[in-house]
């Protein structure tokens, strides 16, 4: 029995019955299976290596081209919502293997400039465009010719985006965990940036969810194990998850919209409307490499393929050097 097949073996004595074990992992194109790692392993691995993970680090959150190193960018988001998913599946006896992986790969697809870049594609692609699919499009088809994920991370991939879609209990965790992780560390980012301060938070918030971040992230969490062990469902306590969503709002009317975490947008979006209808209408002045690796001859597609992989730095700099 090779380092592989032992894991397997831990994993169907050891995880809870409603867990998705790594031998019953599929992928649309069968290989050769590893010796030291499971499935979910492998491709933890594949996304932690390919450029699409590598480009989160100077992608987006919230603050755009933030003058602070301590702000979340779109690949310290990912790492806390790898964090908090990881936590949530161990406490539950699901598999980690496959939590994380999908959690890695969940925001693979996001624009540059955060949710303004991805409503400017959204609108002038006639394919329409959201984050979680493009992900998909990502893993399957743009990373080096695909990365051959699994179907159960490219389920949580694609369908991360709200509560409860995902097919399996590790993907129902990565959705929780995203949004806890986002609440809680916009607060931490909006805090530092002057746009808040813990006194503005209302009483109730402190009083349900916590005085500080940690107690708060500490408390969501124990509200889903609390609702979600031994069972397969993944939930949250009632109250917790209600004053959950009411943060949520609060941070939208407070935050999300405040000119300190818009400024720059009205400048990004007329950037990637402006480079759109550049390349649209000269597409040889798109890398050839491009319509090889988007597999696609519609200008529209290969287009919106290249200006989501770019980089805010990346955009930034075509730009100046097409327009000046």
């Amino acid at each position: 029995m090779n380092t592989r097949e032992t894991l397997e073996k831990r994993e169907c004595e050891f995880l809870s019955p409603y867990a998705v074990t790594s031998c019953e992992a599929s992928r649309q194109r069968e290989e050769e299976k590893c010796a030291f790692r499971t499935e979910f392993q492998r491709d933890r691995d594949r996304i932690i290596h390919s450029k699409a993970f590598r480009r989160l680090k100077h992608k987006t959150q919230v603050f755009i081209s933030p003058d602070n190193d301590h702000f979340r960018t779109r690949l310290t988001h990912t790492l806390e919502v790898a964090q908090i998913a990881r936590t949530i599946a161990r406490a539950l006896a699901l598999n980690e293997d496959l939590t994380e992986a999908i959690a890695l790969g969940h925001d693979l697809g996001h624009t540059p400039f955060g949710h303004s870049g991805e409503e400017v594609l959204n609108r002038l692609c006639p394919h329409g465009f959201h984050h979680s699919s493009h992900s998909l499009r990502v893993v399957d088809i743009l990373e080096e010719g695909g990365l051959n994920l699994t179907n159960e991370v490219r389920d949580g991939i694609s369908l991360h985006s709200g509560e409860g879609r995902a097919n399996t209990l590790e993907g129902k965790i990565v959705s929780f965990a995203d949004r806890i992780a986002y609440i809680n560390h916009d607060i931490d980012d909006a805090t530092r940036s002057g746009v808040l301060n813990e006194n503005d938070i209302p009483r109730e918030f402190h009083d349900v969810l916590g005085e500080t971040h940690g107690q708060r992230i500490n408390n969501m969490i124990i509200a889903i194990v609390s609702e979600s062990d031994g069972k397969n469902t993944i939930k949250m306590d009632k109250k917790i998850h209600a004053a959950m969503l009411k943060l949520r709002q609060f941070m939208f009317d407070n935050v999300y919209k405040t000119p300190a975490a818009t400024e720059g947008e009205a400048g990004s979006v007329a950037m990637l409307e402006k480079l759109y209808s550049y390349y649209l209408n000269s597409p040889d002045k798109i890398p050839k490499r491009q319509f090889l690796v988007s597999k696609s001859v519609d200008t529209h597609r290969v287009v919106c393929d290249y200006l989501a992989s770019m980089t805010d730095l990346y955009a930034t700099e075509m730009y100046r050097k097409l327009f000046g």
